[in-house]
Order: C-alpha cells, then structure tokens, then sequence
C-alpha cells in the first residue's frame, strides 16, 4: 500500500483548511458561546466519560495482546466525538453503532461487561440493557444507517420524540448505503442524525484518494437536508452540533449529516500495521501534542479550578476497579462456542447452513482429539 505524500494528512493541513465550528481551541481557550447550555457538572461529567472511555480502550488492547480477547478496534482519539455525541441524547434515543463506536455505546447504556463479551465472540455482547435502543456493532460499512432511518421513520410515524443516530466512518460515505439513507431521510424528513467520525483513513485509504469532495458535510446539500462539520476533538462542539440536530429532529425539520474532524492514534484494528500506509508516529505524535481532545477539556478546568490532578488520580482509581469488575464477570462466561454463529441468522435454517454448521462441528470435534 502507498503512503499518503503529507503524513499529518491534507485534509488536516492548516493551510486552507475548510471551515469547521469549533469551541474549545487546543490550548483550553473558549472561543464560541456556551453560556446556559453547558454547566460545570456537565464539563465535569464529559472530562469523566473520556477518561473512563480511554482507560477502557487501553485495557482492551493489552486484553486482547496476552489472547483473553480477539480482534479489537481501538478508538483512542475519538473520545470526545463519541462521548459528547452520546451524552447530547436523551435515554430512549435509538443507536447504531459501527465496531468502532463501543465508546459511544458505553455512554449511552451499554453496560462494560457485554462490550467485552462482543469482543471475546459472545452473542451475549450485543444484547443491551433493558429500556436501551443500541443495536450490534454493525461491521459491513454503512448498512446501519439505512437501518437508522428505518427506526427514526418509525418514531415520526408513531408521534415518539425520539431520534436515530448511525455512526459511521468517512470511508461508509463512499458506499451506496450512504446515499440511500440519506436521500430517504431527506424525502422523508425522519428524525435522523448521521454521525460521521472522519478519522482521515478508511482502513488504509486516505481520504484524499478515497473522494474528491473536500468535505464530507457538503454532500448534505446533494439531499437538501443540515450539514455541519465540527472539530470532533472538541467535546463542546461535539454536544452542542448534536443537540442541536436532536432538536430540530424534534421539531420535524428532518435529517442532520454531522462531519466530526477526529484522528485514531492507534491501528484500524489489533491485527492491522499503520506503519505500512503512514508514519505512524509521526502523524500520532501530531495528534496527541496539538488536538488531544483530553488534553484540551483538561486545560480549560484546570485554569478554571474546577479539576486537580488528585481528583483525577482518585477518579482514575475508580475506573480501574470498575473496568477489572466488568472484566472479572465477562470472564466468568463459559468459552464461546463457534457454532452459536449459526443462531439467529434465519427463522429455519436452511440447506447450505446446515451443511456448513455439520462441517464446523467435524473440525471442532476433530480439534478436541488433538
């Protein structure tokens, strides 16, 4: 695979960067209105969920290198796009997530211990609360969002003041889902938010070579329906452009498509190598000393007074025991069984699943002799 020419990316270049509503700039200084809409208990309470958010992450990752999990999608990097999207909903909103947006998920309801189930191949994983809408991972690109509309077509239909948020990556955009989600919704005004994480890679693409468009949110004007980009390392922003879409949503002004500008630091995946297609310490080195969405909410408090370094050292200290707890009962689960895979696909099973279910079985059996 090729190397981007600019490892920190052109579409992150700052010499003609296409607008984007910003906040909270890198150096923790406020430069839009937040007055009335955000408090301190809710900076607070978004400063918490990125720790939380990335204490996880990281846990995930060195779980899955000693083998207690499989592949894994780490999203160090995107806190503040999936923690300020999903503390903007309100608790009977629907969600579809991508593989990537367990952050999200986790701040909207999903319990810790099923997320690390759907990492270790337990069904068990995609089940969510009760009283929750977040429906499985979705790993085919883009299928969720048709499926968004669906639900939110539903809402208006039946008068629910509900909303339905798909997340996706920026390289979904380049598929055919994309376009039909968003040009029934545009039809239909449904109450849907399409939530685009544009990490700058779909895997190893860059978006450069991926669209010639120089934004994401301008395909918004195809369907005559809201677009915005937003900085999606600014935890503010992120709230504020969602809550937003929610409530016009509400009001039946139809559909937002949301461009959240954010970075991976990591690998698309545990079993992936960035180091093939960018380099990768530099352009993560980038990210983390100039854009670090952590980083940034903590300098605001900070000079604000309202965090130290002993409250996050305590606050930490909770979140490690709570994620170990989590862990310690996912893994009192028995060991996944391959055939579960099987399950749930028809009502009545048909010919060529059985046949291959009956070939599974044979290489299992055959596994335990050895």
């Amino acid at each position: 695979m090729e190397k981007t020419g600019n490892p920190i990316m052109k579409a992150y270049s700052n010499e003609g960067e296409p607008e984007m509503f910003r906040v909270l700039t890198p150096d923790g200084e406020i430069v839009g209105t937040i007055d009335g809409k955000i408090d301190k208990s809710l900076m607070l309470k978004m400063y918490e969920s990125m720790l939380l958010l990335r204490t996880f992450d990281r846990k995930s990752i060195n779980l899955q290198r000693q083998g207690r999990m499989g592949t894994y999608a780490p999203f160090e990097g995107q806190e503040a796009s999936q923690a300020g999207s999903a503390l903007a909903l309100s608790a009977g909103d629907w969600m579809f997530p991508t593989y990537r947006d367990h952050g999200a998920a986790i701040i909207h309801g999903q319990e810790l211990y099923r997320v690390f189930l759907y990492w270790m191949a337990h069904f068990e994983g995609s089940i969510c609360p009760e009283g929750k809408r977040i429906l499985p991972p979705s790993v085919p690109i883009a299928t969720q969002m048709v499926h968004a509309v669906g639900t939110a077509w539903a809402s208006k239909i039946k008068g629910e003041k509900n909303v339905s948020i798909a997340y996706f990556g920026d390289g979904a955009t380049s598929e055919g889902d994309f376009h039909e989600a968003l040009n029934f919704a545009g039809v239909y005004k449904t109450p849907t938010i399409f939530f685009c994480q544009n990490n700058g890679y779909a895997i190893s693409v860059p978006f450069e070579k991926q669209s010639a468009s120089k934004t994401i949110s301008q395909r918004a004007a195809a369907y005559d329906i809201h677009g915005v980009r937003v900085d999606g390392n600014d935890i503010f922003a992120v709230w504020l452009t969602v809550k937003e879409a929610v409530e016009r949503a509400l009001k039946g002004e139809g559909p937002t498509l949301i461009e959240a500008i954010t970075f991976r630091y990591g690998a698309h995946t545990t079993a992936d190598n960035p180091n093939i297609y960018r380099d990768q310490d530099e352009v993560s080195t980038f990210w983390r000393e100039n854009r670090d969405p952590i980083t940034r909410l903590k300098k605001y408090l900070n000079k604000e007074g309202y965090w130290n370094e002993e409250q996050e050292g305590m606050v930490l200290k909770q979140f490690n025991e709570l994620i170990d707890a989590h862990l310690q009962k996912a893994e009192g689960y028995p060991k996944s069984n391959p055939l579960e895979m099987f399950k749930h696909v028809y009502a009545e099973e048909s010919w060529h699943l059985k046949e291959q279910k009956q070939e599974l079985n044979q290489i299992l059996k055959k596994g335990v002799k050895k």
